[in-house]
């Protein structure tokens, strides 16, 4: 397993690592939800899993009063069985070759997600790689993505935000190491 990476901005470390993210003791942990929110497959679905019914019953919430989380928005419920004490939902593009926004969609989701993160005053949050699985985005273009939303909204944090830690768990080594390269590079 790759070793642990991490590079401080504005006071807030990100870090990578390679895991299974329903493991990880951080305050809220990132679900690369679907739109129904009602689980499937990849991520959400090991995170439904390990959660538990509870969290299924507040998606249903969530979607009785404002239907489905469309691409790039997100939601936050608790953590059910899970050591995180918040789930945060949110909905990456589906890839199509990079012609119908995809990259500013996948930014809003990790953007939208810190914001709910920072209104929530929560410390650390644990990002998987969103969008990279089923939905077919390219894995080195995400996560150039992905790092550059993160750092943009913690170097606009002001000194009383309560974000500490942004992690990264990373399924595989070859996901691992293109996030590596991302982190070095920014």
């Amino acid at each position: 397993m790759p070793e642990a990476c991490h590079k401080l901005f504005n006071g807030t470390t990100i870090s990578l690592h390679q895991g299974d993210i329903t493991r990880e003791n951080v305050d809220a942990i990132v679900n690369a939800a679907n739109s129904s929110l009602m689980g499937g497959g990849g991520v959400d679905g090991a995170i439904h899993r390990a959660a538990g019914p509870a969290v299924l019953e507040e998606c249903k919430q969530i979607r009785a009063v404002q239907g489905q989380c469309a691409p790039g928005d997100a939601v936050i419920t608790g953590g059910g069985k899970l050591k995180a004490q918040y789930i945060i939902h949110t909905v990456g593009p589906i890839w199509r070759s990079g012609n119908t926004n995809e990259k500013q969609t996948l930014s809003n989701a990790y953007q939208n997600s810190l914001q709910l993160a920072i209104d929530n005053e929560i410390s650390t949050i644990a990002f998987p790689s969103i969008s990279t699985g089923a939905y077919g985005y390219p894995v080195a273009e995400a996560a150039q993505v992905a790092i550059a939303a993160v750092k943009s909204v913690v170097e606009q944090m002001d000194e009383s935000g309560h974000l500490k830690q942004v992690r990264f768990v990373l399924f595989d080594s070859f996901t691992f190491e293109a996030y590596k390269q991302a982190l070095l590079d920014s």
